[in-house]
């Protein structure tokens, strides 16, 4: 129970529902009750088993107030019944059994009209919930995780939560009422009976309850199946240029089968451990009827401690427990696997976040000196990539980045974003630390442009917009202008307004690329990192791109990172990285006299992979 403990903030919102849900419920239990009770004055009608009362009772304090009750009502009757006739009894009789049937199943649906709008709208402010921290993770926290994990607990294990909750509200208010008012009923007709039969109650609980131990194990299993195999089929897809090249498809269908395989029989599993509760209780509250009607029948013929029409009420009201009962213990096993979801979710919600502003993290709107790295070491789990490294990137300069792969470039555009925070030193914007300053305001100094061109199945007005949400059409057009992408947008046949299809995939590479640019034209930021923006183009579309990444970097700070040497050669200052370390720096024609590293790198043309 202690994860719904913490899911129950989520019902807050909803309060009135569940109050609601909670009086019409109480009203079920009770009418449920009576539904049985109204039969017992009836069948006294039918059998001439009404005791003749003339005389009209008086109330005398709750002390008497059965007797009271049964004395009215057999006075009622005596009178109707010599002044109208015992039809005329009998119609009223079934008129009032017809409203209570009728008040007891508009109580049940109401009380679920009510219970729906609290468990959509927990339903909703939960996925709200875990969008929106699945978001606010850092990018570390997913370079180990499954896409699909996190799509299944987002979307099944949440739905999972949902049902259960209203398993538990049924748990906690419908069906113990139910029971509740029925067994004070059951004693009042007849305790004797009562206390014989709850001698039995307690085995068959205990017999039900053994079904359930292995449902809450079981269930996680199969959510971490699901996760698995909704991985597959996000990987698939995103990759499925490779897999059918490399006639991988075989491969992946025996994969994606093996895991529905898996949670195929881990559904059966659970399935049938949660069918078999049902016809248990049943079975279970059957041999307690049984035993009911030999004891019971023993008090109505031989005892004759026990009128002929309660009996047959006490036995309807005996049964009246079974429906609740079996309700209890499926409603039980809904909240085993409810459990196991919420500990998936609450894994989420509950993540530290250790990328976050700070308590005294200040705005900032404005980039005025430079960007200082100072002593700044990182690693990769417990792998080092940068160690002690200084770096000074004034404002209104262009500093180039270049190395072989794993010389740490990209771990410097992504400790500037703050999408990874270093280990030991600090990066200051302004003599400002990166830390001090509110994230959405560090970010909001940068725009960034990627190898990977990532781009939304949206139109291209707003894959764009993203870096300006309130644009014009004119701000749109003028951003793709520079960008030189406006020359096969028009020719486009909704221009910004044609849908560019998943991640771009109506475009070419360098299409794709130059969108990215006029994203980042368009938020016009002051400072702009390129992390290997042309790395992944024809040299036909570098040419496109490099134009528009030198109209982009006017006037403006900018971070290079690349292979190529045709991006970086008028750089201010070409920064030479070897695992970690800088090793040389200068400008093209000062590092090509020198005859080291970059001299090297360049002869290996290894800024060409």
């Amino acid at each position: 129970m202690t994860n719904f403990k913490k899911i129950l903030p989520y019902l807050l919102p909803y309060k009135k529902y569940a109050y609601l849900n909670i009086f019409f419920n109480i009203l079920f239990a009770l009418f449920s009750t009576l539904s049985f009770v109204a039969l017992i004055p009836m069948m006294q009608v039918l059998f001439d088993q009404t005791k003749r009362n003339t005389i009209e009772p008086v109330f005398q304090g709750m002390g008497s107030a059965k007797q009271f009750l049964e004395d009215y009502l057999s006075y009622f009757i005596t009178t109707t019944t010599d002044t109208f006739g015992v039809g005329y009894t009998l119609s009223i009789m079934v008129a009032v059994i017809i409203s209570i049937f009728l008040l007891k199943n508009l109580s049940d649906y109401f009380a679920l009209f009510f219970i729906t709008f609290l468990r959509n709208g927990v339903l909703k402010d939960l996925r709200n919930a875990m969008y929106t921290k699945t978001i606010e993770l850092p990018i570390s926290y997913y370079s180990e995780k499954r896409k699909g994990d996190t799509i299944s607990r987002i979307s099944n294990d949440v739905n999972e939560v949902q049902s259960s909750f209203l398993s538990l509200l049924e748990l906690i208010v419908k069906e113990p009422l139910t029971i509740v008012f029925t067994i004070v009923t059951m004693f009042s007709i007849s305790a004797k009976l009562t206390i014989f039969v709850f001698i039995f109650i307690p085995v068959s609980g205990y017999i039900i309850s053994l079904i359930g131990k292995q449902l809450k194990k079981q269930s996680t299993k199969a959510q971490q199946e699901q996760g698995l195999f909704l991985s597959t089929i996000e990987e698939t897809l995103g990759g499925l240029k490779v897999v059918k090249g490399y006639n991988s498809e075989s491969y992946f269908t025996k994969k994606f089968q093996a895991s529905t395989q898996r949670f195929f029989q881990l559904s059966n599993s659970i399935g049938n451990r949660q069918n078999l509760a049902s016809p248990v209780s049943e079975f279970m509250g059957i041999m307690v009827i049984a035993i009911l009607l030999w004891y019971g029948g023993h008090m109505v013929l031989i005892e004759k401690t026990l009128n002929g029409a309660a009996f047959i009420a006490y036995m309807g009201l005996a049964y009246n427990i079974l429906t609740p009962a079996k309700s209890i213990s499926k409603a039980s096993y809904n909240i085993k696997k409810g459990t196991a979801a919420a500990e998936r979710i609450l894994e989420i919600l509950e993540q530290d976040n250790p990328i976050q502003d700070g308590p005294t993290a200040i705005e900032k709107h404005s980039f005025d000196q430079q960007i200082e790295l100072k002593d700044v070491s990182f690693s990769y789990d417990s792998e080092p990539v940068l160690k002690q490294f200084n770096l000074c990137i004034p404002k209104g300069k262009t500093v180039a980045l270049v190395g072989q792969s794993g010389s740490g470039k990209s771990t410097i555009a992504n400790l500037l974003t703050r999408f990874y925070d270093i280990n030991q030193g600090t990066i200051s914007i302004d003599g400002i630390p990166i830390k001090d300053l509110q994230l959405q305001s560090l970010r909001g100094l940068m725009g960034l442009v990627t190898q990977d061109s990532i781009l939304f199945n949206d139109t291209i007005k707003e894959n764009i917009s993203l870096g300006k949400l309130d644009a014009t059409d004119d701000e749109i057009i003028e951003a793709l202008k520079i960008a030189n992408a406006y020359e096969f947008v028009k020719d486009l046949p909704l221009g910004i307004y044609t849908n560019i299809g998943d991640s771009g995939n109506k475009l070419s590479g360098g299409q794709k690329q130059r969108l990215s640019i006029a994203r980042a034209v368009l938020k016009n930021p002051p400072i702009m990192i390129l992390d290997e923006a042309t790395s992944a183009l024809d040299t036909e579309s570098e040419k496109l791109v490099q134009v528009a990444l030198e109209n982009m970097m006017q006037n403006r700070t900018s971070v290079v990172i690349a292979h190529r040497l045709s991006t970086i050669q008028k750089a201010d200052l070409i920064v030479v990285m070897h695992k970690g370390e800088i090793v040389e720096q200068g400008t093209h024609d000062q590092l090509m006299q020198a005859n080291g590293t970059y001299y090297k790198l360049v002869n290996m043309q290894s800024f060409e992979g």
